[in-house]
């Protein structure tokens, strides 16, 4: 059975997705796995981007999808970002030593982590970027996946309708 969505915010543009982007980082604390999920191009990595800054991260963040894991230490969060677009199998997980990043006490993005939602933890945000109707129009649905992320909804609810993104 698929989570019903928490929450729907919608970006124009890449500023508006900036805002939205800080919105979680805000509520984001040591610890949380974010997942990312849509299509090809519908801007995860510019999310994860936008996120980062929003965490103070100053080195450039970049698609990790052939090195599929970076580490960015420069933020008040150590960013863990990964992208498993290329793993074809759960067990190739193994390699990146997921449980050992879950505990590091920083936080961990994961694009196109919903094709490994078996090891994933209980907890974390699940969004799903989709393409809006004009170009740089873009959907973000939000599922809060075990009681962390799904206390912390009304929250992020809140701060999106205060910035006019929900």
């Amino acid at each position: 059975m698929k989570p019903s969505v928490d929450l729907v915010a919608r970006s124009d543009g890449p500023a508006a997705t900036g805002t939205i982007a800080a919105a979680v980082a805000d509520l984001t604390v040591a610890g949380d796995v974010i997942v990312l999920g849509g299509d090809l191009g519908a801007g995860k990595t510019a999310f994860t981007k936008a996120f980062g800054a929003a965490l103070d991260v100053t080195d450039a963040i970049t698609s990790p999808t052939f090195t599929l894991h970076q580490r960015y230490e420069t933020g008040r969060l150590v960013v863990h970002h990964l992208d498993v677009y290329r793993i074809d199998q759960i067990e190739e997980t193994i390699d990146l030593a997921l449980p050992e990043l879950f505990e590091s006490g920083g936080v961990v993005v994961i694009e196109w982590g919903d094709t490994i939602a078996p090891a994933l933890p209980a907890s974390y945000l699940m969004i799903q970027v989709e393409f809006g109707q004009g170009d740089d129009e873009r959907v973000f649905n939000f599922i809060g996946i075990g009681p962390a992320w799904h206390a912390r909804m009304g929250q992020l609810a809140a701060s999106l309708s205060e910035q006019a993104a929900v």
